[in-house]
């Protein structure tokens, strides 16, 4: 004889959701969607945009004679996008509930599952000190006398003189951004937006990124191209490719999670 169900059964249900799966082109959608909202409150937005902006000048700036902590540092701050863009996630989901949108409520959406939300930032700061370190090992490892001079450095990256150093470094530099990709996909936006727990949601996006390889390539794609691009453009740029990504990473949330 079944048992009928009790109130954990309903728990267990409700914090593990059922999970879409998506088409190839659906984060072309997300940033359609990503796009409206920005116009829609630029003010807010775009603050979190220059937020970035600054952070990458200031790192260029005071790292300027010392490239090697410049570019351990701007992947960190990519590694911890999903975190720090937690206020674009509310700004989606603010306009989604067609409530008004403010800059002030935003910056401490966090509150809502502070618990939740903390370990999950613990862990991403954890993974960006092991990079930083690997990231610093794998520079000493191929120059062992003496670091070229900027300049001398992206000669030897535009000719392909040291294609030992740049696959070393592409491959770490690939495995970190893959793990944090892989449980961010909809972990930030769940915990936000369900209150879930940080291994719930982790889980969750681990399975929503093995369920949607293809979208998931195209989105990881969408997101190099927009953040090369911010960076290109001496930082500037991060002023708007950002709250893109961010804002679109909530429509990814709400399209993969029923």
């Amino acid at each position: 004889m079944e048992r009928p169900p009790d109130e954990s059964d309903a728990t267990a249900v409700a914090t593990f959701p059922e999970i879409r799966e998506v088409g190839a082109l659906a984060p072309l959608g997300w940033l359609a969607k990503a796009w409206r909202d920005l116009w829609a409150c630029p003010g807010p937005s775009l603050f979190y945009g220059a937020c970035f902006a600054l952070m990458g000048w200031l790192v260029h700036v005071v790292f300027a004679n010392a490239y090697q902590y410049t570019f351990a540092l701007a992947v960190g701050f990519m590694l911890l996008a999903p975190f720090l863009t937690i206020g674009l996630y509310d700004i989606a989901r603010r306009r989604e509930e067609g409530g008004r949108v403010a800059l002030a409520p935003t910056l401490s959406a966090w509150r809502e599952n502070v618990g939740a939300i903390g370990i999950y930032a613990i862990v991403l700061t954890v993974i960006v000190l092991v990079w930083g370190r690997a990231s610093l090992v794998t520079f000493a490892l191929f120059y062992t006398r003496e670091m070229p001079s900027l300049q001398g450095f992206l000669a030897q990256v535009v000719s392909l003189d040291n294609l030992e150093f740049l696959g070393a470094y592409t491959a770490v530099a690939g495995f970190f951004a893959t793990l944090v990709f892989a449980t961010s996909v909809v972990s930030i936006p769940m915990l936000l937006g369900r209150k879930a727990e940080a291994i719930t949601a982790v889980l969750t996006s681990l399975i929503c990124f093995g369920r949607n390889v293809p979208a998931m390539l195209v989105w990881a794609a969408l997101i190099l191209l927009l953040t090369v691009a911010g960076f290109l453009t001496y930082y500037v740029g991060l002023v708007v490719t950002i709250p893109l990504l961010g804002l679109a990473t909530w429509h990814a949330y709400r399209e993969l999670i029923v």
